[in-house]
């Protein structure tokens, strides 16, 4: 039985990660430090007996060490993944994502595993020029220190591949949606809309175009290329995807597709300007034939993980009152 090793386990996308692995048949350990990971995401894993959970920091080298042993496979989510106030606390992102993605990779190197599947981000391409953007394109000033953090650990994983022999997985992925979402646009909308129902306020002008994927299809994409098993054996080297859909939406786009849900015909209150914040790139959009080629592809639309997405929040007002 495969034995995998997932950080952030307790979060949205690692959380679901963790469901699928076990439905799969994998034995499963667990890590977190739940800064922002929600135990409640983990109620059907604590019960299935393949799997573990540890609760520990990334920063911490030993423990992290430990809790590793024994493992095939990580797949490396944990991460801040707060690109809006990166600039209020500038060493969060270097030292949760990438002195985190060294200690993983030294961790990994003590106990001997040699495959990982590492989330990244399409904002390490910062404001490209070619849309959709591919995996080749050059990278241009980084506008988030996010971004920046992930171009960072991208460079670290990409080094101990080829000095260590690992094989590592590297998925750049737009903004995910779906079941267990806690943080982004749809979020915030929901969140406003169950305030005052009758206006809205937007950052930007509302022209901002972004790609979206729901949180299954970008499971289905990781486990697609880097399945756990004994059996097979690791091939060195790195390959990097970009994990998305072939369509993109504007930000009032998605508003629509979230006001008919919920059957609401809001004020739109704009902030104006072209970006809502430091580092909002106004137009993200991952060419993703590399992945296509492979055999995969989505099963939802935008516009139908906008839909499931609010309907998971809907369902589940918790999350906004929730407290670890």
């Amino acid at each position: 039985m495969a034995h995998a090793f997932v950080t952030g386990a307790a979060g949205f996308i690692g959380s679901n990660l963790v469901d699928r692995l076990l439905a799969d048949g994998c034995q499963v350990t667990g890590w977190d430090n739940f800064s922002t990971g929600r135990r409640k995401f983990l109620e059907g894993a604590l019960i299935h007996p393949n799997f573990k959970l540890l609760e520990g920091d990334s920063l911490d080298t030993a423990g992290l060490t430990r809790a590793m042993a024994g493992c095939d496979q990580v797949f490396h989510l944990a991460a801040n993944a707060d690109v809006r106030h990166g600039t209020e606390h500038p060493r969060k992102d270097l030292e949760q994502n990438t002195v985190a993605t060294l200690n993983v990779l030294e961790a990994m190197r003590a106990n001997g595993v040699a495959r990982l599947a590492f989330s990244s981000t399409g904002s390490v391409y910062g404001e490209s020029a070619v849309i959709p953007t591919p995996e080749d394109a050059p990278f241009p000033v980084q506008t988030s220190l996010y971004g920046a953090s992930k171009v960072a650990c991208e460079g670290l994983i990409s080094a101990y591949c080829e000095g260590f022999g690992l094989e590592a997985r590297i998925f750049r992925f737009v903004s995910i949606l779906g079941e267990r979402y806690t943080h982004g646009h749809v979020f915030d909308f929901h969140r406003q809309l169950r305030e005052h129902p009758g206006w809205l306020e937007v950052l930007g002008d509302g022209s901002q175009r972004k790609s979206y994927l729901h949180v299954h299809d970008c499971i289905d994409a990781m486990l697609h290329v880097t399945r756990p098993t004994r059996e097979r054996a690791p091939e060195a080297g790195v390959g990097i995807y970009n994990l998305g859909t072939a369509e993109s939406v504007t930000v009032s786009d998605s508003i629509g597709f979230i006001a008919a849900e919920l059957g609401l015909s809001p004020e739109l209150r704009y902030a104006g300007g072209d970006r809502g914040w430091i580092g909002d790139n106004p137009h993200i959009h991952l060419d993703t034939e590399r992945i296509r080629a492979t055999g995969w592809m989505p099963k939802l639309t935008i516009r139908q993980g906008v839909v499931r997405t609010i309907q998971w929040l809907q369902a589940n007002p918790w999350v906004y009152g929730y407290r670890q």
